[in-house]
């Protein structure tokens, strides 16, 4: 750390060099916090979270029993141990709740004062946060598995929605219309996610196998569809042709900066995808196992170097190299089923939620006031204690 610090203040580096370092230290440190709680208001599982970018202070979440609550994530009492207090709550007593399992949530990207909620009920809606009531109601034909909103989007406000209809609906939040449907799945649509480097770019996930890659700006179908053999024949079968897994694919999820993509599949594989060209990075992360029958929600971090991917994997969440594949380490601390996970991207945090009705915060590791002591006497002949690899080869300075 001190060598970073140097080669900053003497310009020998790049800043984004230093806190590129210390984030990728922190995710590599994070573990389960027992200081810090979060109020547990839904009676049945999680099946959503979502943090807001503006302030990086509150968190929303959805669950089976239908219930929408926001947390504020601050510690206003200053003490080492806290609770993440819920300050509003979309409960039964309302009448505006959803009837079913609520499936998504999501701040609107460019003001808290607005988030969208997709559920079973066969119902997406827009709500005002001062109100707590919906301020536009869309209606489907079947169940909503997902929506999601560009979160680079300026010009327009489109929310592509995932249903059980195997086209994929596009609504505009300025019309309060569905203005566009996209054709081309033969399944129920489980995942749907917008690029954040292009806000027309959008990515579909399908119980056909396939994933599909569109232009909403163009009339005609999508751009490609992702091929797991890359266009080699020979090693697909003849149902195998042009599909991104050998099962259901339930989960995406853009890198950052939007360069790659991550598909999930109930094939027990995750696969890493060149989002301009579609191609199979062919990076093996070994079995990912997945048994879930709706949308799988797992995240990837931002500011890394290298990046990592975190996957609720039975009632742990997996931590995985993005470009390595290799397994990190298993998050364990849920006594049942962990459905999505949330990265906190402004203190490297993550937030996860399950079937057993908790929200549990994973907190990096306050870097111990004499490992710089250490570092320097071994550097002097004396003895190191042992350190993660991983930890070595993310941030050893120049002069190793």
């Amino acid at each position: 750390m001190l060598s970073f610090l140097y080669a900053r203040q003497s310009g020998l580096d790049d800043p984004v060099r230093l806190r590129r370092a210390e984030s990728t230290r922190r995710v590599l440190s994070l573990e389960l916090n027992h200081n810090r709680d979060v109020d547990r208001i839904h009676g049945n599982g999680i099946n959503t979270l979502d943090t807001e970018v503006i302030d990086g202070r509150y968190m929303l979440s959805g669950g089976s029993d239908g219930v929408i609550v926001i947390y504020d994530l601050e510690n206003n009492s200053k003490k080492p141990q806290y609770t993440c207090k819920a300050i509003c709550t979309v409960g039964r007593s309302s009448r505006h709740v959803h009837k079913f399992s609520v499936e998504t949530v999501q701040w609107y990207p460019h003001d808290t004062g607005m988030f969208v909620s997709s559920s079973f009920d066969k119902t997406m809606k827009v709500w005002d946060t001062e109100t707590l009531k919906p301020a536009e109601e869309f209606q489907f034909d079947g169940n909503v598995y997902c929506h999601h909103m560009s979160p680079v989007a300026r010009k327009q406000s489109l929310v592509a929605v995932g249903t059980k209809d195997p086209k994929v609906q596009l609504c505009d939040l300025k019309s309060g219309s569905r203005i566009h449907i996209l054709q081309g799945h033969r399944g129920e649509i489980l995942s749907v996610r917008w690029s954040p480097r292009y806000d027309h770019i959008l990515a579909t996930a399908s119980t056909d196998s396939r994933v599909r890659i569109w232009d909403v700006r163009r009339a005609s179908g999508s751009l490609f569809t992702l091929d797991q053999h890359n266009g080699d024949k020979s090693k697909a079968s003849s149902e195998a042709v042009n599909t991104a897994h050998n099962g259901r694919v339930n989960g995406l999820c853009f890198t950052a900066d939007g360069l790659h993509l991550l598909s999930t599949g109930t094939d027990d594989r995750m696969r890493l995808w060149n989002s301009g060209t579609g191609e199979n990075t062919l990076v093996n992360y070994g079995k990912v196992v997945n048994e879930s029958r709706k949308g799988l929600k797992f995240t990837v971090s931002r500011g890394c170097s290298p990046e990592f991917v975190f996957v609720p994997c039975g009632s742990s969440v997996a931590v995985y190299g993005l470009h390595s594949g290799e397994l990190i380490t298993m998050l364990r601390g849920h006594y049942n089923n962990v459905d999505c996970c949330e990265f906190h991207p402004d203190y490297q945090e993550l937030y996860s939620g399950g079937k057993d009705c908790n929200i549990l915060a994973w907190v990096p590791v306050l870097r111990q006031p004499g490992i710089e002591d250490d570092e320097t006497n071994s550097k002097r002949g004396g003895t190191q204690a042992a350190i993660n690899p991983a930890f070595e080869d993310a941030w050893s300075s120049d002069e190793d």
